[in-house]
């Protein structure tokens, strides 16, 4: 999988926590209770802070754990020399004791691939909502499902506070493949760079070719060519899981486009599913290199599943035709930069595609 799915939850926990109060509010909204114990684990994971460059010497630490701080440290410094904002991304380092940080949960109608929409005092409206509180994570569910929503369900060992807090490198977050940890870190530290308000999708796809593209550099800095291409051809692996996904919401919106009864929806969604099976295992899942098409096939249509995973495969190829005509790296990130400010919303991609125009 590709760079561990980032939790953008704006300003949420901690400033959120301070504007209520506990008491009888805490009694009689779920909000509150849900927002204080995001504020509680927040200050958590704050107050365990270490400085990754101590934990890089630290000789009580585990010489994985020392390598792995390193590691970042040494992301971190190649970011700057690149052009990306590395700021205090993942200065600090914070255990969280436990396996799963948290889990996330997005839902949507049978009927239409949209996401439920949650909204929180500070954090705004965000398409998805984070559970620290799991046994409440699957009665949340549940509810959903008993509905008639496609729900998706999944763990996520991060989330950002974007800026608001200097959000630390989390145990849950770490990994043994050394291509995935250094690409998660060129991955947040790209969205300090470029950050497009309400452009969920392109700030995600943005990022998620910065973190490979980057990745490559890097190693090929370091002279370690099997990692270098190994980052390329997960790069062109996500392309091509961002095509056959375009192609399958393509079908889909198709077929909720003509307002069919529950269960000639349900039946087109069958066919449709059995469709992406076989383009699947014959198509798509053949050209790539790195990811293994697995047990992705038996999986029913899932409108839920389907909004997370393209969130991070929205047009590759506008960012990769972008690479190859903005020349190195640094100056394609700058470029973009320029062009992009004061944009919101879908004018990212507009602005995008008018840059590339002439350049044909």
């Amino acid at each position: 999988m590709p760079p561990k799915r980032r939790l953008k939850m704006g300003l949420l926990i901690a400033a959120a926590a301070l504007l209520f109060g506990y008491g009888t509010a805490y009694v009689a909204s779920d909000d509150v209770r849900y927002l204080s114990r995001a504020g509680l684990e927040e200050t958590r994971i704050l107050t365990k802070r270490t400085p990754i460059s101590r934990l890089a010497t630290d000789p009580k630490a585990s010489p994985t754990l020392r390598a792995q701080a390193k590691l970042v440290l040494d992301v971190r410094a190649y970011a700057t020399r690149i052009g990306l904002e590395a700021g205090e991304t993942y200065t600090s380092y914070s255990d969280v004791g436990r396996d799963t940080l948290l889990l996330v949960l997005t839902a949507s109608p049978k009927t239409c691939i949209c996401a439920v929409v949650w909204s929180y005092p500070v954090a705004g409206k965000v398409p998805y909502k984070g559970f620290f509180d799991f046994e409440k994570a699957r009665k949340t569910v549940t509810e959903y499902a008993a509905k008639g929503f496609d729900v998706n369900l999944r763990p996520s060992a991060a989330f950002s506070t974007l800026g608001w807090f200097n959000d630390p490198l989390l145990s849950t977050a770490l990994t043994s493949d050394t291509l995935e940890l250094a690409a998660t870190v060129f991955h947040e530290i790209a969205h300090n760079t470029v950050w497009i308000k309400g452009a969920t999708d392109f700030n995600e796809s943005f990022a998620q070719w910065v973190a490979y593209h980057a990745a490559e550099s890097f190693f090929l800095s370091r002279h370690d060519t099997t990692l270098a291409q190994r980052a390329a051809a997960r790069w062109q692996d996500e392309q091509i899981l961002g095509k056959y996904y375009e192609l399958l919401v393509g079908r889909l919106d198709s077929l909720y486009g003509l307002k069919l009864p529950p269960d000639q929806n349900d039946s087109g969604r069958a066919v449709i599913a059995r469709w992406s099976r076989d383009t699947l295992n014959s198509g798509f899942g053949p050209q790539m290199r790195t990811y293994s098409v697995g047990r992705t096939t038996e999986r029913p249509i899932n409108n839920a599943a389907l909004i997370g995973v393209r969130l991070y495969r929205t047009n590759l190829d506008l960012f990769d035709q972008w690479g190859r005509n903005s020349g190195a790296l640094p100056m394609a990130i700058d470029r973009l930069k320029r062009i992009m400010a004061g944009a919101t919303g879908s004018a990212a991609f507009t602005r995008m595609r008018n840059a590339l125009t002439p350049l044909k």
